[in-house]
């Protein structure tokens, strides 16, 4: 297998959102796809029609894209071995199915619901493992033949030969074993004539070169059946990797009680993509050393299988927020005024007008004090319009008697500035702290007040001079009108 090409694939069920888990496991498969130069693949396994949402597909490859995963063949991407939706290839597996019964590794099941259910009843009762019994293997060809012209309802079902062992290594977990008394017979072929996941999963793995199977470790208690499955066809198994668990903080399995689990969740939060592949990827990887901080080409560049830990691994959403705001602080300013432009146009100052210019000297003033890109709108908003109230725990704090006094004079100074840049602002601040023979927080205090209605923020100076000369003065007069 060293001589082939490595090809992975994620193959998600079209049954609504994205789950988190689901973006880590596509996201380990894109990892070592690149980091060995090979395919990344996505196909859509939609033969459950029962569970099936219009719009999921479309969905998933969108959410997938944002993501950065792109797939190299898929649905939209094509690819010399589709159809990548498992609903177009009913042919392919009717076909298979046939070489299966054939040579008796497969049989017809024309069991009623309520023999099954009886006999999962009995069984329950007598302590037994339930599992399906073969009671349809022991029928003739001349009855299967006529339950068949009589349209009798029927699955197909695998035929496991009881007491064998079936080992496979797992990348991750190492070497597997079961014993083939515990594992019932599957259903290939439901009565709809659609395949199950297991049988259409092996037979598309096979026919597109799938080298390795990548996915949750959920899947370990079927993959006997699925190396069965490629023992029967005589075709080379895949390697396996079965990832950990996702966990709450308790150590209970991730789920929608405990908090979100779909990526859209995160997505219309706020949280940017390359802080959530960023965290993602720490899911049960590291790369052997302290580093938390991540690119997803420094991802792909030191991704291995095999630093893929067994133990399941706790979903610590504070971890989330601080990666998040490490990833905002590294990203240039021009990307973040784009997104910040979009969430200005979803907020209450949509026709609030600016330049770029003046958005980039908030989003330079505030890069340290925000971990989201709406915080840039949430956390100062008096960015976009005067304060219309001030804090009063910052009044009595901060407004002292002689405020009133010295913001008044001062603001005369701030008139008699031409063009004022912000190191004018700051000398004159400071001569007049020293003139008046005051500490500078005496007056930084009760001016930041003034425009801004709180008692933090930015550099003072950033904040006059992005406001700019006449609005602070407004702003200074209105203060001192209102503040008593």
């Amino acid at each position: 297998m060293n001589n082939k090409e490595i090809r992975v694939r994620f193959a998600p069920s079209p049954t609504g959102y994205l789950h988190i888990g689901g973006l880590r496991t596509a996201l380990y498969n894109y990892l070592f796809a690149k980091n060995q130069k090979g395919k990344f693949i996505l196909r859509i396994e939609d033969t459950d029609r029962n569970r099936y949402v219009e719009g999921a597909v479309d969905n998933l490859i969108s959410t997938l894209n944002w993501a950065g995963l792109q797939a190299d063949e898929g649905p939209k991407s094509g690819g010399d071995y589709g159809p990548y939706l498992q609903s177009e290839r009913l042919d392919i597996y009717n076909e298979h199915i046939k070489k299966l019964i054939d040579n008796k590794k497969a049989y017809y099941c024309f069991c009623t619901q309520e023999r099954l259910t009886e006999l999962r009843k009995r069984q329950k009762e007598e302590g037994l493992q339930t599992k399906y019994d073969k009671h349809c293997l022991s029928l003739s060809k001349e009855e299967i033949d006529q339950k068949l012209n009589d349209n009798t309802p029927y699955v197909i079902r695998l035929n496991i030969e009881p007491n064998n062992e079936i080992s496979f290594n797992d990348i991750i977990r190492g070497e597997v074993t079961f014993n083939t008394g515990i594992i019932d017979d599957q259903v290939l072929i439901k009565s709809d004539g659609f395949p199950t996941y297991h049988f259409a999963n092996v037979v598309d793995d096979h026919l597109m070169k799938i080298t390795h199977v990548i996915r949750g470790e959920e899947w370990i208690s079927s993959t006997p059946k699925h190396v069965l499955l490629y023992d029967y066809f005589n075709w080379e198994r895949p390697l396996f990797a079965h990832l950990p668990l996702l966990l709450n903080p308790d150590k209970s399995k991730l789920s929608k009680r405990q908090g979100d689990v779909a990526v859209e969740d995160y997505m219309g939060k706020g949280y940017l993509k390359g802080a959530l592949i960023n965290f993602i990827a720490l899911l049960g990887w590291n790369a052997g050393d302290d580093k938390e901080f991540y690119t997803m080409d420094e991802l792909i560049n030191a991704f291995s299988l095999e630093r893929v830990n067994k133990a399941g691994a706790v979903f610590n959403l504070e971890k989330l927020d601080w990666l998040n705001a490490e990833h905002l602080r590294n990203t240039p300013n021009g990307e973040i005024l784009i997104m910040l432009k979009n969430e200005i146009s979803k907020s209450k100052y949509s026709s609030f007008e600016c330049t770029d210019e003046y958005l980039l000297l908030i989003i330079e003033a505030m890069k340290e004090r925000v971990s989201f890109v709406k915080e840039y709108i949430e956390k100062c908003p008096y960015f976009f319009e005067p304060p219309t109230e001030y804090d009063e725990k910052v009044v009595k704090k901060r407004w002292k008697e002689d405020s009133h006094d010295l913001l008044k004079i001062f603001s005369q100074r701030i008139e008699q500035l031409v063009n004022p840049t912000k190191e004018d602002y700051e000398k004159t601040l400071k001569n007049f702290c020293e003139e008046k023979e005051i500490g500078l927080g005496k007056l930084i205090h009760p001016l930041r007040l003034a425009l801004s209605g709180v008692g933090i923020g930015p550099g003072i100076f950033d904040l006059i001079f992005i406001l700019g000369k006449e609005e602070s003065l407004k702003r200074i007069d209105k203060a001192l009108e209102q503040i008593k």
